[in-house]
């Protein structure tokens, strides 16, 4: 199927509330729509996730990603800048417009820009964010082709967006940042060091 209808279907589906399967530059994820709060649930219930834990959400820009973040500190736009699109999702502080079922009862969220034509133009046709976790059943391997993903959820997903195979399969690292302090809370791909040797941040103490 050609990427343009590919875009407008599962588009289409994710902004009617259902749930998705997308290529990432990491793995294939699970996403759904912020204002479909059963959507949300749904992917819990396919994941066999843990309630309490939130979900990350990725954002085809930094624009998008503003709205969602209340107070962007220099810090987190100076990384953004740098790091996205890529692997590093941001832990930040978050805006109302982030839901309740998403954030699980906490104040932050992880945004993340993924260096992935096919689903930044996804996310983007469906708003500019969607909430999105890795396309697994918890405890097992994260898929990294669209047969993968058949083959785990088949007709229970509305749709699955076939970016081809993904290479890394490594989830992204995750840095928490407040003012100007940076934590890292799940070690990646990215090389960290070099990322705050280049902003002169400290380490976390």
């Amino acid at each position: 199927m050609s990427e343009p209808r590919q875009i407008a279907q599962a588009a289409e589906q994710v902004r009617a509330g259902g749930v998705i399967a997308i290529p990432t530059d990491t793995v294939y994820g699970l996403a759904a729509a912020l204002d479909q709060p059963a959507a949300i649930e749904r992917i819990y219930e396919l994941k066999g996730r843990d309630y309490a834990k939130p979900l990350p959400v990725l954002v085809s820009s930094i624009a998008h990603a503003r709205r969602l973040v209340r107070g962007l500190t220099p810090l987190a736009a100076a990384v953004a800048e740098r790091a996205w699109p890529g692997e590093l999702t941001i832990v930040v502080a978050a805006s109302d417009e982030v839901p309740a079922s998403v954030i699980r009862g906490g104040d932050s969220v992880g945004l993340r820009m993924p260096n992935q034509q096919l689903a930044l133009a996804i996310i983007e046709a469906a708003g500019g964010a969607l909430a999105v976790t890795s396309a697994n059943r918890s405890g097992e391997p994260e898929a990294r082709s669209a047969a993968e993903v058949r083959s785990m959820f088949g007709s229970e997903l509305a749709y699955i967006a076939d970016g081809g195979e993904i290479a890394g399969g490594t989830p992204s690292t995750v840095v928490r940042i407040e003012r100007d302090r940076l934590e890292v809370l799940r070690q990646g791909d990215v090389d960290i060091e070099a990322l705050r040797g280049e902003l002169g941040v400290e380490p976390w103490r």
